[in-house]
């Protein structure tokens, strides 16, 4: 039954740890258990609207948590419309600043509000906006981290098995370029020389160090050069982005529109890539993402495959899907991947269901 409208009522928040499949080895952390915020909005008329944040550090829920209910409160018995909320949501908090928790928690809330309004509608998200269900080409971003370089022989190819896949993550930045060298011998040993490696180095090197480090790798056939440097760093970035070959993505730093506009103003990457809880949720990516467009910019995705695979159906400048399963254990039924493409299921809404007995499991 299709709904006309709906009314805030109130939210349920919980924190999960849920344990990776392959531990997380980068130049920013070391992860065996992976936090996760679920969002139940629960409105008026009944509908609920759900989505998670991955805020990466465990202890992180405990304020970002409370600001979500905070802002459901103070919008209890007003409509429901998330575009408007958005904007509404970030001066709430301005006076603490727009970006990290106040962008964060306003994000979830954005997510949960749009899933539940294409519940309302009947319809799959990708359809409330305007386009269809269908795939959408992603790469396996489910390991290859900085482990021993010998190990990733065997790893790619599960990797490449676990859903047709012929595009991977690999992250770099290791003390010696040679063990770098050695690690994209390995992996393309395993996957072939025509597969695509899209190489990330986490924000882990010095801009000097990111010169050298690209350039020496920059003749290699690598798909792009993910965040070497510090990600605010836009100067230098542009700096690389005009000297090397080999395209330079970055983006999932960005909070909210002005900063992607920032970076393709200042040319500093070829590729963006907004991670949905840092650039303001759905909403956040329907006000930013046509900037990228005008610029001919490709833009692909960071993180939350459900909600961001809807939204690659209806970007114009698409490009690749960064998919991984860390949510998987506490979803009723995870979106499939078939040759190296996510399949977004015909189901109301973003298409998430939470797990119970699997939430109450992983319960933080």
């Amino acid at each position: 039954m299709k709904v006309e409208s709906l009314t805030y009522e109130s939210v349920r928040v919980r924190a999960v740890l849920v344990p990776l499949k392959r531990k997380v080895v980068s130049r920013v952390g070391f992860f065996d258990r992976w936090p996760l915020i679920l969002i139940d909005l629960q409105t008026k008329e009944g509908i609920v609207g759900r989505s998670y944040l991955e805020p990466y550090l465990q202890a992180s829920p405990r304020y970002i948590m409370p600001a979500i209910s905070d802002l459901v409160e103070a919008r209890k018995g007003k409509p429901l419309a998330p575009m408007a909320d958005f904007q509404a949501g970030r001066k709430s908090l301005n006076l603490i600043g727009y970006e990290g928790v106040a962008m964060i928690a306003n994000a979830g809330i954005d997510m949960a509000g749009w899933d539940a309004l294409a519940k309302a509608a009947d319809v799959p998200l990708a359809v409330l906006l305007g386009g269809t269900v269908g795939s959408v080409p992603a790469y396996n971003s489910n390991g290859l981290w900085l482990t021993d370089p010998d190990s990733l022989h065997d790893e790619a190819a599960e990797l490449a098995a676990e859903g047709g896949f012929d595009a991977f993550k690999l992250r770099l930045g290791r003390d010696q370029l040679e063990d770098d060298l050695r690690a994209i011998s390995q992996v393309r040993a395993a996957v072939g020389s025509n597969a695509k490696l899209m190489v990330d180095f986490n924000q882990g090197l010095t801009l000097g160090d990111a010169i050298r480090r690209c350039h020496a790798l920059d003749e290699l056939g690598l798909y792009w050069f993910e965040e070497p440097t510090t990600y605010n760093n836009l100067e230098g970035y542009a700096q690389l982005a005009a000297e090397l070959r080999t395209p330079l993505q970055l983006g999932e730093n960005f909070y909210g529109p002005r900063e992607l506009y920032r970076a393709i103003s200042m040319r500093a990457g070829d590729y963006v890539m907004p991670d949905m809880m840092r650039i303001g949720g759905v909403s956040g990516w329907l006000r930013s993402v046509p900037i990228a467009a005008a610029a001919g910019i490709e833009v692909s995705t960071h993180l939350y495959p459900e909600v961001s695979a809807h939204l690659m159906r209806v970007t114009e400048t698409a490009h690749w899907l960064e998919w991984q399963d860390w949510a998987d254990p506490i979803l009723k039924e995870p979106f499939p991947v078939v040759a190296g493409q996510l399949q977004i299921p015909h189901r109301a809404g973003i298409g998430i269901e939470w797990d119970e007995d699997a939430v109450r499991r992983f319960a933080a």
